[in-house]
């Protein structure tokens, strides 16, 4: 048969507590971390993913569209100069 002992039952309960206290204790622990941490970062101006993704489509798109305007522009120098109204007077290039 099984006894009773005011000790060991004691010493049970005794544990258990001391296991919610060390669980609630690291969740404690945890929200603290992750509070600094999200501080820290908040401070230092970091992006996030999305807004980098955004930011280099942009950048991508706007890489092209140099490409395509210094075509354009290589396109237009090769081209004859064009004279004024008085023949054979060069108009000037403009300065960039």
């Amino acid at each position: 048969m099984q006894t009773k002992n005011k000790f060991f039952e004691d010493l049970s309960k005794v544990m258990t507590s001391a296991v919610g206290v060390a669980q609630g204790a690291k969740s404690e622990a945890d929200n603290a971390v992750k509070g600094l941490l999200d501080r820290w970062l908040a401070e230092r101006d970091f992006v996030s993913r999305e807004e980098f993704v955004v930011v280099r489509a942009m950048a991508e798109k706007a890489r092209e569209e140099n490409v395509l305007l210094r075509s354009r522009i290589l396109k237009l120098e090769n081209k004859k100069p064009i004279t004024s109204q008085k023949v054979g007077t060069k108009v000037p290039k403009p300065k960039v």
